[in-house]
């Protein structure tokens, strides 16, 4: 590893150690425990299924995101890949789930790791602004101030959601920034700036074919189908737990938790996700102690299934790198 990366590492366990003696001091075991006695096994079933058909969705707007590159990708084709990066991602720092993605599996996708990057780029770009769409919802729905949340108003809120949607719908605003940064990089390093260049290109190809037509249109309602099929997973988390008092606060935890996994931490987001997730929990009158079981379990929901799915996926299937 680089210096910077280990000052990142460095920096990301210190804020996770931080989290997690916030959420620490505010509960002891034993109330910790009790918030658990009665969890019934059927809802965090539940969640599961949810799970599963979130991330169905996912991989689904994924290989239409492939399918100008590679038409002949199934689903079947495209699951193993997508779920091995978010393994990678959950055990290994510095996003290592993405560089596997874009380059780990070209020879099984037959595309190359200009178009992933750029499909990671989009699929990034629908998850941010369906986690504000949901958050906005959320906020109205419980007559919450943005700014206690997110750190920033309902204005800013917006404006980012609108900038998000004109990126997507129109690259071609976007793509001589890109490029004359791409160019930049060639003037102070050639043949890194070059192969840089070549990539930008086709990320810009393919972002302006995926905003034509009805394409991006699938590609919102897909994400949106996968957002509503997660956000059951955290309502089913808190339907398990009687110690929750206000079980329809995890609509709310949603994007309070992932906005939080932004935030410099270890793989899997260990203290971040949790710390904030208890925060939305506990702002609409669940107790400290209920709260935080409930961050636990939903935590152990998104992270276990795609964690072992993937991880048995990269065991079974050794890669093959393919760059062109």
């Amino acid at each position: 590893m680089t210096g910077k990366q280990i000052r990142q590492l460095a920096i990301g366990v210190l804020l996770a150690i931080l989290f997690i003696w916030l959420i620490a001091r505010q509960i002891n075991l034993d109330d910790l425990k009790q918030a658990f006695v009665g969890t019934t096994a059927a809802w965090p079933i539940a969640g599961l299924f949810a799970f599963g058909v979130g991330y169905a969705c996912r991989i689904e707007r994924w290989r239409l995101m492939l399918n100008r590159d590679n038409p002949r990708l199934k689903w079947h084709h495209c699951a193993g890949p997508f779920l091995s990066s978010f393994a990678a991602n959950n055990v290994l720092p510095f996003r290592a789930g993405d560089v596997l993605r874009a380059f780990a599996f070209n020879g099984r996708l037959e595309v190359s790791s200009g178009i992933v990057f750029a499909t990671l780029f989009v699929e990034r770009l629908l998850d941010l602004l369906m986690v504000l769409v949901l958050l906005g919802g959320a906020l109205a729905f419980f007559g919450l101030d943005a700014s206690g949340f997110a750190g920033v108003g309902s204005a800013t809120l917006i404006a980012i959601a609108i900038g998000i949607l004109l990126l997507l719908l129109y690259p071609a605003l976007f793509a001589p920034l890109a490029i004359a940064a791409g160019r930049l990089i060639v003037r102070m390093a050639p043949e890194l700036g070059q192969k840089l260049l070549d990539e930008i290109n086709k990320s810009m190809t393919t972002l302006a074919h995926l905003a034509k037509g009805h394409t991006m249109i699938k590609l919102v309602m897909w994400s949106l189908a996968a957002w509503l099929a997660e956000g059951c997973v955290f309502w089913f988390a808190a339907m398990a737990l009687p110690s929750i008092a206000t079980p329809a606060a995890g609509w709310l935890a949603l994007p309070v938790g992932t906005l939080a996994t932004l935030i410099p931490s270890t793989p899997g987001y260990v203290g971040t996700f949790d710390y904030f997730t208890v925060r939305a929990m506990s702002a609409l009158g669940n107790n400290a102690a209920a709260s935080t079981a409930y961050a636990l379990l939903v935590h152990a929901l998104l992270w276990l299934p795609p964690t072992f799915i993937g991880g048995a996926y990269i065991l079974l299937h050794p890669t093959h790198k393919k760059t062109s």
